[in-house]
């Protein structure tokens, strides 16, 4: 009987110190984005295919930033959860988030090392790395990668 409380106690202490250190650490993570993505923000990115002013363009480049994101074990056990009944799995929407954001700001990195003020034809491609799946893995991370090219103008 003991050993059923202790197992339920320890589930229980899992999820209550996933959710609160899971958010602390997204909470964070958001915070950086946001202070980074201002450092940014005199780069151009566009999905048009073409550069609007070309006769300026002096040189441009191949871009890319890539994300691997993890969920926290909180968010995993919620999304089992919701898979059961079914809907929208809102617990996963903040990790694409941040994925996306972090692969976007490295790649504008890169395109910062080049000097370039726009990048144009951006893409996203996403796969799954581990999906939560089996006892020993209950987690779940994504991968995001960004890419585009880096227009450098005279």
């Amino acid at each position: 009987m003991f050993q059923t409380w202790f197992n339920i106690a320890s589930v229980l202490f899992l999820l209550v110190l996933g959710y609160v250190v899971g958010r602390a650490r997204e909470r964070r993570h958001f915070r950086s984005l946001a202070i980074r993505e201002g450092q940014y923000a005199d780069i151009t990115i566009t999905n048009l295919k073409q550069v609007h002013d070309v006769g300026a363009v002096c040189r441009s480049g191949l871009v890319m930033g890539e994300a691997v994101i993890a969920t926290d074990y909180f968010k995993s056990f919620a999304a089992k959860l919701r898979n059961i009944v079914g809907g929208e799995m809102r617990t996963f929407e903040t990790l694409m988030v941040r994925a996306r954001r972090e692969a976007s700001l490295r790649m504008l990195a890169q395109a910062r090392a080049l000097g370039a003020v726009e990048v144009c034809n951006v893409r996203y491609e996403t796969s799954n790395i581990r999906s939560g799946s089996g006892r020993r893995n209950p987690g779940v991370s994504v991968e995001v990668f960004a890419f585009g090219t880096a227009v450098v103008r005279e």
